[in-house]
């Protein structure tokens, strides 16, 4: 089935990505079998790049040693999401490095929005490589992550960053959506079931047809991404950026990377 799928650029990506295009309505759930099946991502190890009992996660990128702070103490609170770091963040921060750094991907003066920005570590990094970046999250996620803005981004910045309330499924602010983002990314924002209708309807609100989208993600749950996928095809194209294609040093079998643009 993998050798069948189109590979074609989308959006503004010069790399070549499979196209997910379902024949059958089982399409989306022979898309989580595959990945299950050939990634394996319950034999490898959890957060090969992020430790969950530190305070900080200490990472170079593009020629910044970069702090991002952690919340280890809030992650068994109920509701609570992005207190710390996943290493589907840490991979969409370096494949964004890696991208811009062989020509295939320009960030440089371009607007980005970042979804569930969390600690800020991939919004922190699409600054630094030159756009103009609105990290969002829900209200009481705002403090950790302005902290982390502040704290990495003083000097030798190309691009800018600002801190912005977005809860998913509510109207965006007009600067969100005018002019229209020129990329939307998000990294560990497919995690529950009840949150992709919310996610899915947020995208669908900041996306015009020139928009891409890289969503990373851990593959905890396939039932939740197969929901994901069945309901993103309907208004999006989807694609699935191969391994090969992200930062040689920062693959995981327990993350994959989508990238998607409006049909």
């Amino acid at each position: 089935m993998e050798e069948e799928r189109l590979e074609m650029m989308l959006g503004s990506y010069g790399g070549k990505v499979s196209v997910l295009e379902w024949e059958t309505e089982s399409g989306a759930a022979e898309e989580t079998m595959l990945l299950w099946g050939i990634q394996q991502p319950t034999l490898s190890k959890q957060n090969a790049f992020v430790s969950h009992s530190s305070l900080q996660l200490l990472l170079d990128a593009c020629g910044h040693s970069l702090s991002i702070l952690q919340s280890p103490s809030s992650l068994g609170k109920p509701g609570v999401t992005g207190a710390v770091m996943w290493d589907s963040g840490v991979v969409l921060g370096k494949f964004l490095e890696h991208a811009v750094d062989l020509g295939i991907l320009v960030l440089q003066g371009k607007k980005v929005v970042e979804l569930g920005s969390g600690c800020g570590l991939v919004g922190c990094i699409a600054a630094l490589l030159g756009a103009q970046v609105i990290l969002t999250d829900l209200p009481d996620r705002l403090r950790l992550l302005k902290k982390n803005v502040e704290s990495n981004l003083r000097h030798g910045v190309r691009g800018s960053a600002a801190v912005k309330e977005l809860t998913w499924g509510d109207d965006p602010d007009n600067d969100l959506i005018e002019p229209p983002p020129d990329y939307v990314l998000g990294s560990d924002v497919i995690y529950s079931e009840g949150a992709v209708v919310d996610l899915l309807d947020s995208l669908t609100q900041l996306c015009r047809p020139q928009t891409t989208v890289f969503l990373s993600g851990e593959l905890r749950n396939d039932t939740v991404l197969e929901c994901f996928l069945e309901a993103a095809v309907k208004d999006f194209v989807v694609g699935r950026i191969d391994q090969s294609q992200w930062h040689p040093d920062y693959r995981s079998p327990r993350v994959v990377m989508y990238i998607l643009v409006k049909k």
